[in-house]
This record gives C-alpha cells, structure tokens and sequence, in this order.
C-alpha cells in the first residue's frame, strides 16, 4: 500500500530484522522525496541494532560509533529474534487525568444502573405485594 505524503515513519518498537526496517521505513521516501525514520530502542534490543546500522550507514546516513561496533548477531539468535520478539510492557499514550476522570465517569454510572436497578425491583416488589393482599 503507498500512503501518499508520509514523510515521516516513528518505529516504537525495534524491527527485528533488517529486510523488515527497510519495509517501515520504505513508507517515506517514495519516488523520489526524502523522508525521515525515528527509531526507538532499548538495552535489550542491543543486539539487533548492528545489522539495521549497516543498512542507514550503507544509504550514506551517519551512525554513532558505539553501535558499530556492537557484537555481531549469530544466526541462531536471528532467527530466535525474529520467531519470538521482544515482549514489552504496554504503553498508554492517555494522559493520567483522563484516565481517572473515565474511570470516575464509570464508576458513576455503574452506581446510576445498580440504583435504576433498585428502584425496579422495588416497584416490582411492591406491585406483588399489593397484588397478593387483594
């Protein structure tokens, strides 16, 4: 799929290979235009920032030294990489206050239903009652 006007691609998540960092970032950059990537990383995914360093120094952009002379990845823990990733913990990009004013707006009206509930089942039980006495 070509996306028209996508001049930028963010990876919050480290590709696991390089074949697949070229794909991400292949999104800007077409036929012709120039386009930025952003990658972020961790120390757990330290090994496999060689081989995606390799592919941007070899397009001519500069890559710091600390990281091309990281050691190079053996390919049984390629392939262990690219069958099982990385798992991460989630990260919500809802502000704090909105979560604890949804979460106040919920508890609100779950106590609203219980109490509409209530109020049912009181009419119900009252109108059984008034049947069963006459």
């Amino acid at each position: 799929i070509d996306f028209k006007g996508v001049n930028m691609v963010i990876n919050y998540d480290l590709p696991t290979s390089a074949v697949e960092y070229i794909h991400r970032i292949g999104r800007t950059g077409r036929a012709g235009h120039r386009g930025r990537a952003v990658t972020f990383f961790t120390e757990d995914d330290k090994p496999l920032l060689r081989s995606i360093a390799n592919v941007i120094q070899r397009a001519g952009c500069p890559v710091p030294d600390y990281i091309k002379h990281l050691p190079k990845l053996q390919s049984k823990e390629k392939k262990k990489f690219i069958k099982k990733p990385l798992t991460r913990e989630s990260i919500c990009t809802i502000p704090e206050c909105f979560l604890k004013k949804a979460k106040r707006k919920m508890k609100t009206t779950k106590e609203n239903i219980k109490e509409k509930k209530k109020v049912k089942e009181d009419k119900n039980n009252s109108k059984l009652q008034n049947v069963s006495k006459s």
